[in-house]
């Protein structure tokens, strides 16, 4: 099977894209905070990315990300765990970073659970580095990491 393509997310997106934040992100915190409404409202915001990975209609991942004047915010990266480990939550990210940088954007921050090793996992091998403790974070619940990474690049000065 072929790499699920990366587009921006449309509004038909919001209920499965909330549904599986709930299911992959949320599960175990109470409440529901990214559901359908404000996971739409997010797709129509002029100052956030909504990137899903799909075939076709099947959606197998998702991010979500805010805009600011020189950092951006990832709040939410999902992948199914029958899609996990082929590429595509890296797939995302690089699009994501590529797009902040068109943006002018030097920072790229986020938030995971503090127990979430693999996802800790992850976003260290993209080269982002720990910077804050949050305890109870999570609605007062969970403590979370926060990470962050200097997207800007070098360029060389160097005349040919």
């Amino acid at each position: 099977m072929h790499a699920p393509a990366l587009r921006l997310a449309v509004p038909s997106d919001a209920t499965p894209v909330a549904v599986m934040s709930r299911a992959l992100v949320e599960d175990g915190l109470p409440g529901w905070s990214w559901d359908p409404q404000r996971v739409e409202r997010a797709i129509r915001a002029r100052d956030t990315c909504v990137l899903v990975a799909a075939h076709g209609s099947a959606i197998g991942g998702f991010a979500i990300m805010n805009f600011g004047d020189t950092q951006a915010h990832l709040s939410l990266l999902a992948v199914l765990p029958s899609q996990q480990r082929k590429g595509i939550g890296t797939r995302m990210m690089a699009w994501l970073e590529e797009s902040a940088l068109v943006a002018g954007i030097e920072k790229i921050n986020l938030e995971l659970r503090a127990n979430n090793q693999a996802a800790r996992e992850f976003y260290r091998a993209l080269g982002f580095v720990e910077s804050a403790s949050l305890p109870g974070y999570y609605q007062g619940y969970e403590a979370a990491l926060r990470m962050t990474r200097d997207i800007r690049r070098q360029i060389s000065n160097r005349m040919g």
